[in-house]
């Protein structure tokens, strides 16, 4: 009998350690939690970086402004079944490849030469620093990121803070080619006389009479204190 169990014993040990490996839970390497994706998380710092292209700041505004407007890539124009209106469906239908603008339909079609360039005529094309932005900022990655810097409203100027604001907002809809709801914003002049009939603010602060603009999300507080504080100022270029 001695001699049997002996046979047995490592037998039994090796049906125990099998077992007891076997209800054991592993951490197998590979099957963990996956970490944050920097792509698609949205990520916000409280300091703008100068050489960081932030989406939610500007790429995000642009491309509503240029590209998802009525009868192009709205939600619900959504032409050729291409909708630019947030992060999701800009990564998705305007085909960008974080890292590689050079593979990206999305950044080819702000430059080709022919019927595929967007925005099409008769609106106008981006400038060639709205381009390089959108090209840096793929490079970069391709983040839903932004940034929060102070709001400062003092010393507002048409050049320095005005203008710049109506070229990420609001210029793709409203040019001199293709005028939106028959309101042009080309220059200084045309802001002036937005901002003495009390449309630029009515639009701005979605009150009622006055069309919404931008049509898809309404400015942020700092902005809109910023362009009240430069009228208030009279408006200077």
């Amino acid at each position: 009998m001695k001699s049997i169990l002996s046979k047995c014993t490592p037998i039994i040990v090796a049906l125990f350690t099998l077992t007891t490996l076997s209800c054991t839970k592993y951490e197998i390497p590979g099957n963990q939690a996956p970490e944050t994706d920097p792509v698609s998380d949205p990520v916000s710092v409280s300091t703008c970086n100068p050489d960081t292209v932030y989406f939610q700041n500007t790429i995000l505004p642009l491309v509503v402004s240029s590209c998802a407007t009525t009868g192009c890539h709205d939600q619900a124009s959504h032409k050729d079944g291409v909708i630019l209106t947030d992060y999701a469906s800009i990564i998705k239908t305007g085909e960008v490849k974080p890292g590689d603008p050079n593979d990206s339909e999305f950044f080819e079609t702000l430059t080709d030469d022919g019927d595929d360039l967007m925005p099409p005529p008769p609106y106008d094309p981006l400038s060639s620093e709205q381009i390089q932005m959108i090209r840096t900022w793929i490079v970069q990655g391709a983040k839903n990121n932004s940034c929060i810097d102070g709001c400062d409203t003092t010393n507002v100027t048409f050049a320095a803070q005005i203008w710049p604001m109506m070229e990420a907002y609001c210029t793709g809809c409203h040019s001199a080619s293709a005028p939106g709801g028959g309101i042009v914003i080309a220059d200084y002049t045309d802001m002036v006389s937005l901002a003495e009939n009390g449309s630029l603010m009515g639009s701005i602060r979605w009150e009622a009479g006055y069309a919404k603009m931008p049509t898809n999300q309404m400015l942020s507080e700092c902005n809109i204190n910023v362009l009240q504080n430069w009228i208030d100022n009279g408006s200077p270029e």
